[in-house]
């Protein structure tokens, strides 16, 4: 079979990145040590050159994903290998989630790269659970996130066939929390909504659907392919819950134009090199800091400070401020931590250079 590649999404510019020699495959999938790539000539499960390898070891960010745009070689034997990944125009990065993390804080500071080459981030959140406190706070995160990819968020409330009333009040609360971004009520299962969120594919634009297990992102994916492409499982009828049988991202064509990424339930998603999304998502709060007494208000008890009069008023949640100070802290932490990984290094990096030296002059007559 072969593939437009336009319709993946190449182009011109794209095509002067492409090395000497080699052939461009969009990844649709990855495994352990190799990927699954569509090429113009059709899809070809390829492994990665050993420099390729040694890069991804270094920084995990630098390993293939799923929407990378890749420099194919083909080898004497008459398979590909992945000789290159090209530049990537957005990236969902998350921090590194490790199991001796603290208080949801990672202790790893490298981060991994959940989708490339995205414009559209999907962020899914199932209704019943939507206005909980910890669930608000996760979408915050994944659209603060979603903004420092360089995609565009759109929040999808999903299963609102589930929620019997109190939608649109729903609605007005999650707008609440993520100033500026476009929040959709989606029933998947009954068609509601779901021509809306096709309307922001189309062409060869690639969309990420993101969020927890039994949110239903494989099902709104089956619904924008018109067939069932990815395996899902019945929900239970006590909590509209279902087990995610999505183990690995993958990217679909749709039949009616544009490319979308599924992927696995999320637990936990940790800031990575955050700059201006924080601020975009927590935008309502930074108006107000303006008008504090003073410019480096931390809005933690200081005397004029206009973020806790709106508090104490009812103008701001109190949630909201709470979870601004938890990513103002992920993010320093994370900042300091990369900054620490950074000097150790360069401390070797000199530390290598100074033995050259030292060998050089040894050698010398």
């Amino acid at each position: 079979m072969s593939y437009d590649l336009s319709l993946l999404g190449w182009t011109d510019l794209r095509a002067a990145e492409l090395p000497a020699d080699t052939v461009p495959g969009r990844v649709a999938r990855v495994d352990r040590g190799a990927a699954e790539v569509i090429a113009a000539d059709g899809q070809h499960q390829v492994r990665y050159a050993a420099h390729v390898r040694r890069a991804a070891a270094a920084d995990p960010v630098a390993l293939p994903s799923v929407g990378d745009w890749a420099a194919l070689r083909m080898l004497p034997e008459g398979r590909y290998e992945l000789e290159e990944v090209l530049p990537r125009t957005t990236a969902f990065i998350r921090g590194g989630v490790s199991r001796d993390s603290v208080g949801g804080l990672s202790r790893d500071s490298q981060g991994q790269v959940l989708a490339a080459n995205v414009d559209v981030v999907f962020v899914a959140e199932p209704s019943m659970h939507a206005t909980d406190f910890a669930n608000l706070g996760r979408i915050e995160r994944l659209v603060a996130l979603a903004w420092e990819s360089g995609g565009t968020p759109v929040v999808l409330i999903t299963k609102s066939d589930l929620l019997e009333r109190g939608l649109d009040d729903l609605l007005a609360d999650v707008r609440v929390t993520v100033p500026g971004v476009d929040v959709h009520a989606v029933s998947s299962l009954h068609g509601d909504g779901v021509e809306l969120v096709a309307s922001y594919l189309g062409g060869s634009r690639t969309a990420v659907v993101l969020g927890p297990s039994g949110a239903g992102k494989s099902t709104l994916v089956n619904a924008l392919a018109g067939e069932e492409v990815m395996e899902i499982q019945q929900v239970r009828a006590a909590d509209g819950r279902g087990r995610h049988t999505t183990v690995h991202r993958e990217l679909i064509l749709l039949p009616g134009g544009g490319l979308v990424i599924d992927t696995p339930g999320i637990r936990r998603i940790g800031l990575y090199d955050i700059g201006e999304g924080v601020d975009r998502v927590f935008s309502d709060l930074e108006t107000l800091a303006e008008q504090c007494k003073f410019g480096d208000c931390e809005h933690n008890g200081e005397p004029g400070c206009a973020v806790l009069a709106a508090v104490e008023s009812g103008e701001l949640p109190e949630r909201r401020l709470e979870s601004w100070h938890k990513l103002q802290r992920e993010a320093a932490w994370m900042a300091a931590r990369t900054d620490a990984r950074l000097r150790k290094e360069l401390q070797g990096k000199w530390k290598s250079i100074t033995k050259e030296m030292r060998r050089s002059g040894r050698n010398r007559p």
